[in-house]
């Protein structure tokens, strides 16, 4: 038989429970309410924003993160009456939470990338891996190339993505039409020597330019790291190997 005191006991902790679901109902409904205040309000009044594909929380107090165009940022308050371009510092911890949430964003999975649209360089051992999109005609690409020199025991799986001028496709072709790629591609960049123009299905520029296009690869060179990091720009031979080393942590 159920005592007394243990049915008070059940029905405390059950009355508990009720309170905590009411109290979290409320809480979802609240966040909805904002979030949706913000999208109509922003929407409404800036006509020429494009369209909204999230809002979520800040860690500062009344401050939301509005994400438009895929990785672009904007902040607001609860009722989308401001709207705020710029850079979130935590001060405390001495953090650019904008360029940290950007990184994120702007990531792209190792695994998805084409890697039969790109040829192989292999420095010493090749054990550590990246992904390069390069154009020829790009000048900090050969400043790029010139300090991946410095950079061994490393795989670099090179897209080819001529997006500066007609002759970049040329010379990409070029390249990936040439017995040796990888000795072309070098001779092209670090000395100057553009290939003999061959012939071959070169497809596999339009292929890569699309690639790029899909995940928002705007300048040469951009750098993807095996944890799915993507810089941009001709970054040192000490900050390569601050990305290789930081990809391969747990």
């Amino acid at each position: 038989m159920t005592s007394f005191p243990s049915l008070l006991s059940s029905a405390r902790h059950s009355s508990i429970a009720a309170f905590g679901l009411a109290l979290s109902l409320l809480a979802g409904t609240s966040a909805w309410a904002q979030e949706a205040a913000i999208r109509k309000n922003l929407s409404e009044r800036l006509p020429t924003l494009p369209k909204i594909e999230e809002v979520s929380k800040t860690p500062m107090n009344g401050l939301f993160e509005v994400r438009v165009n895929g990785n672009d940022l904007f902040y607001t308050d609860a009722d989308g009456n401001f709207l705020i371009q710029g850079s979130l510092i935590d001060t405390k911890a001495k953090k650019n939470l904008t360029d940290e949430r950007t990184e994120k964003l702007n990531a792209v999975a190792f695994d998805a990338l084409p890697l039969k649209d790109a040829f192989t360089i292999v420095h010493g051992n090749g054990k550590r891996k990246m992904a390069v999109f390069e154009d020829p005609n790009c000048g900090y690409c050969k400043r790029f190339e010139r300090d991946l020199q410095k950079v061994n025991d490393v795989t670099i799986h090179l897209f080819l993505f001529p997006i500066l001028s007609p002759d970049s496709t040329e010379k990409a072709k070029a390249v990936w039409c040439s017995k040796d790629k990888a000795k072309a591609w070098a001779d092209m960049m670090l000395q100057g020597k553009t290939p003999a123009a061959g012939s071959c299905d070169s497809s596999v520029l339009a292929r890569n330019v699309e690639f790029g296009k899909k995940y928002r690869i705007t300048g040469t060179p951009t750098v993807i790291f095996a944890d799915g990091t993507r810089v941009p720009g001709a970054i040192s031979s000490q900050q390569v190997e601050k990305y290789l080393a930081e990809a391969k942590a747990p």
